[in-house]
C-alpha cells in the first residue's frame, strides 16, 4: 500500500469514526463504531489496488450515509438509555 493510499485510508477511518459517534441514540452509535472497526480490521491486508479503490469507494458512500442519517436522528429527541448514564429515576 502507497503511503497516499495509506494516509486516505486513515484519514477515511478517522471520519467514519467522528461521523459515527455524532449519532444521538446509543444502539445506532455503538453499532456503527463496532461495524466501522470490524471492517477496516478485516481488510487490513489488501494490497490489491483495485480493490482497495472499491473499498475506498464503498467507504466514503457509507460516510454519505451515515452523515444524512446522523441529521435524521438529531432532528429528533431520544431518551438516553441506562448504559449512558440517565439521570432520571423511574422508581
Amino acid at each position: 500500500m502507497a503511503s497516499c493510499g495509506r494516509s486516505q485510508v486513515i484519514s477515511l477511518y478517522r471520519m467514519l469514526m467522528k461521523e459515527s459517534r455524532k449519532f444521538p441514540s446509543y444502539n445506532y452509535r455503538t453499532y456503527a463504531l463496532r461495524r466501522i472497526q470490524d471492517g477496516f480490521r478485516a481488510n487490513l491486508h489488501v494490497d490489491n489496488p483495485k480493490t482497495l479503490d472499491m473499498l475506498l469507494s464503498q467507504a466514503r458512500e457509507s460516510l454519505a450515509l451515515i452523515k444524512r442519517q446522523v441529521s435524521v436522528g438529531q432532528m429528533y429527541s431520544t431518551q438516553k438509555t441506562i448504559i449512558e448514564g440517565n439521570d432520571q429515576r423511574g422508581f
